[in-house]
């Protein structure tokens, strides 16, 4: 692991982890219940009851940059497996909680900090998986769809909802929520099949992209074209394309038009 022990990536679910291990080479971080697939790399297993391990092994390792990857839900902590150090911590982290997963992120982030790791994006390590502005395949999308799926986020953003809607026809088809997109497209595949319409992704205002930057990738553009839509706009770069190559063939193979906007 010559050359590679200075970062780490903290693996979720999805293809995010290893495809950023496919260009930047890192030591993973395997939480105990999430299957990771880290082979030919110097894996520290853990347990969200024993931070203050964590803590220890990273330091050891010679670690200073912690990259989050991949989705995490809240764990079911059992309080008999607490170390010392996650104990202490409870207070904290159960007053971040309280005030949405974005609090709690960032405060998860800040601890890693306070000791001296710094916490790095995603996109940091892969500036490829995100867009520049203008059309990455297909038409133009209708407008005044954009701009009323752009809204209800805009709206709901300081709620901490979620980072998609969708519109057509100029009525709101559907807003994404803690069960998300793939549930949303569903839900509009149903409910309002062939609306022509669109599915906007942006990040929350004020999020950090650090390790909760928004993502799509080739399952969402067939999701699009089955519930009838016309295209996906998204934040340039603030939405991840999981991956950029796989996103765009997608692109061709569903006829769904991609754009990326300011």
């Amino acid at each position: 692991m010559s050359g590679v022990g200075a970062r780490a990536i903290i693996a979720g679910r999805g293809v995010l982890p290893d495809l950023l291990l496919q260009k930047a080479p890192a030591r993973v971080v395997a939480f105990d219940g999430i299957a990771v697939e880290a082979e030919g790399t110097g894996v520290i297993p853990a347990r969200f009851e024993r931070l203050g391990a964590l803590f220890d092994d990273l330091a050891a390792a010679g670690v200073t940059e912690i990259c989050f990857a991949g989705a995490m839900s809240r764990p079911a902590l059992d309080p008999t497996a607490l170390d010392d150090v996650t104990r202490a911590l409870m207070p904290r982290l159960m007053q971040a909680m309280a005030q949405g997963d974005d609090a709690l992120l960032r405060d998860i982030a800040a601890l890693f900090e306070e000791r001296g790791v710094a916490v790095i994006g995603a996109h940091d390590l892969r500036p490829d998986l995100v867009a520049d502005v203008g059309c990455l395949a297909g038409e133009p999308l209708p407008e005044a769809d954009v701009a009323r799926a752009r809204a209800v986020l805009d709206a709901l953003g300081p709620l901490d909802v979620g980072q998609g809607a969708v519109a057509g026809r100029g009525q709101v088809l559907g807003i994404e929520t803690l069960q998300g997109t793939d549930a949303m497209l569903d839900f509009v595949a149903r409910t309002a099949p062939g609306s022509g319409g669109v599915l906007v992704k942006r990040p929350k205002p004020g999020q950090d992209l650090r390790f909760d930057m928004p993502a799509i990738g080739p399952d969402t553009l067939r999701a699009v074209a089955a519930a009838g839509l016309k295209g996906i706009e998204i934040a340039a770069g603030g939405v991840l394309l999981l991956d950029r190559e796989a996103v765009l063939s997608a692109c061709a193979e569903s006829g769904v038009a991609l754009w990326a906007s300011p």
